[in-house]
């Protein structure tokens, strides 16, 4: 039963990723935490699963791609990376999920409303960006926040932005596994989990890709600022709880 589970929540992040190009971890990993696995079989069952939708979700993509703002966002990953060990230690991680929590859902409701600045910008902000995503993701897994934010600061067309996202999350990606995987992260349990969510994977990204081809181009941005506000609350809540029970 609990092999099950695990494969329905994987499912359910794979799909969330493939039809919005993010939102994978968010969506698993607190939904992993109220099964009784362990929190290293979590975090290397949704970086191998994250990193296998996007590789697959390329395959026939790659002419969807920011390539500039793709680079800068790698540079920036590569050497945000070791400023997350930094931020690991100086910051706990209820204290950062609370604050990007909120700053999501500010993010999101602003970008949401009539006043929100219409004309495309952030050009400049990839490097800072994929150095913030470098940082997050090797201390809390959060890789993915600040590049969802430039992508959307750009503006960018519905499989533009689900293109670039998911070149830069299979380069992010790999550094996340392979650091997982050095560093004594994955367990036992995680070739058995990995082989039953395998199927999974593939349908989840096969019906994300249909999904997304059927969201309207005109209304591909309103969800995606409500699927950040969403994620936004997921983080702020969790954050919060850690805080009082910390």
């Amino acid at each position: 039963m609990l092999e099950v589970l695990v494969v329905l929540v994987v499912f359910v992040g794979a799909l969330t990723r493939a039809t919005f190009g993010f939102g994978e971890a968010v969506v698993s990993m607190p939904l992993l935490a109220l099964l009784p696995v362990s929190l290293h079989t979590s975090a290397s069952l949704i970086g191998v699963a994250g990193l296998t939708v996007a590789a697959l979700g390329l395959t026939s993509r790659s002419r969807e791609i920011d390539t500039h703002a793709l680079v800068r966002l790698s540079i920036g990953t590569l050497l945000g990376i070791p400023l997350g060990l930094a931020l690991l230690l100086l910051v706990p991680e209820s204290v950062t999920s609370t604050a990007l929590g909120a700053f999501l859902m500010l993010y999101g409701a602003y970008s949401l409303s009539p006043s929100a600045v219409t004309a495309p910008r952030g050009r400049n902000w990839a490097f800072p960006a994929g150095l913030l995503a470098g940082a997050l993701g090797s201390a809390y897994n959060f890789n993915g926040v600040p590049v969802v934010v430039f992508g959307t600061m750009r503006r960018w067309p519905p499989r533009l932005f689900r293109g670039t996202l998911q070149a830069h999350f299979l380069f992010s990606g790999v550094l996340v596994v392979t650091g997982q995987a050095l560093g004594g992260v994955w367990t036992p349990e995680l070739p058995k989990l990995l082989a039953l969510s395998l199927p999974a994977i593939g349908l989840a990204t096969w019906a994300g890709h249909r999904l997304h081809a059927r969201i309207p181009a005109h209304r591909f941005e309103r969800y995606v600022y409500g699927l950040i506000l969403a994620l936004g609350l997921v983080l702020a809540v969790r954050g919060v709880i850690s805080l009082v029970h910390g």
